[in-house]
């Protein structure tokens, strides 16, 4: 006879502590439940019909859908004679994304005319990688997509291509596969204003020679055209608005290793620094900063264009 040994596991099992529902929603789910612990499908139906949601007698269908989905998402769902919502079912629908979605302004509602430092700005980084840094390909669809959620910058690394007659645009020194900028700045001249009318950034890495750059100036040139935005001045007292941008695109990159060689100076970022006339100073030129950034703020060199630029997140 065979000799058998018995193992016995325990399972225990962790509840997340309940959340407290909100008194102003069981005062609601109490006023449209007539006062019972469960909300019926018709229950729903008039609270959905007094906020507006639906129109008419209507909506049965609308609310059976609406109780079925939030019982589905249920860890355990309790027998009852009729589809109903607990008080916490009631809670989960009116914050969940699918069923009972934010509403969404059409239009920005915020002052768009302050200075362009003076808001965050939707960035992306490496905006042209389809994968990892290492070994994915570059292409412009991530562009368009960042574009049509609304990204206002992109960021392109810039690299000769293998016979140092063009410009490649990937992630440097890696396996990267990539994609031609001339590409990349079509497609961005053409979704550039899909989600968003206010200017687009484009950020510019800059690893040419100057035969190179000269190409790449006149590729924007021909892509951009009318909508590239040219400073009105080499020291502007203050960045143009959002509103004042609407419909433009921005570069933003270093000069040139030769200008910078002419003027004395060298590509060290803490070496490029704004020059003001006679009773300027960068805080004239930027306006007056939120306090708590702007010690964050002071140190960061700021380009428009050729010049000085907000690397700052904004919507």
């Amino acid at each position: 006879m065979g000799t058998y040994k018995c193992c016995i596991f325990f399972t225990r099992r962790f509840a997340l502590p309940d959340a407290t529902t909100p008194e102003d929603v069981r005062t609601l789910f109490s006023r449209f439940s007539g006062g019972t612990p469960y909300m019926g499908v018709d229950e729903l139906r008039r609270y959905l019909a007094a906020t507006g949601e639906l129109d008419g007698d209507g909506g049965m269908d609308v609310a059976e859908w609406i109780v079925d989905r939030v019982l589905q998402g249920r860890s355990r769902t309790p027998r009852f004679g009729r589809p109903a919502l607990t008080v916490d079912d009631f809670h989960n629908f009116l914050f969940s994304e699918d069923l009972n979605p934010p509403i969404r302004q059409s239009k920005v509602h915020h002052d768009m005319n302050a200075p362009l430092s003076h808001y965050f700005i939707y960035t992306g980084h490496n905006s042209y990688l389809t994968g990892n840094q290492l070994s994915s390909d570059c292409s412009d669809v991530p562009i368009i997509k960042a574009l049509q959620i609304g990204v206002r910058v992109i960021e392109l690394d810039m690299w000769p291509n293998s016979s140092k007659d063009d410009i490649d645009i990937l992630h440097g020194r890696t396996l990267t596969a990539p994609v031609s900028l001339l590409k990349c700045l079509t497609s961005i001249k053409k979704y550039a204003f899909v989600a968003s009318p206010y200017p687009v950034i484009i950020t510019l890495e800059d690893h040419l020679t100057s035969d190179l750059q000269a190409k790449v100036a006149k590729m924007v040139l021909e892509v951009f055209g009318d909508i590239l935005y040219y400073p009105e001045s080499k020291h502007l007292q203050e960045f143009p608005s959002p509103e004042a941008l609407r419909g433009r695109v921005i570069l933003s990159t270093k000069p040139p290793k030769e200008y910078l060689e002419a003027k004395g100076g060298t590509m060290k970022d803490r070496d490029i620094e704004p020059k003001f006339s006679k009773g300027e100073n960068e805080e004239s030129a930027w306006g007056i900063e939120v306090p708590d950034i702007q010690d964050e703020l002071q140190d960061a060199n700021k380009v428009i264009g050729r010049y000085v630029m907000p690397r700052k997140r904004c919507r």
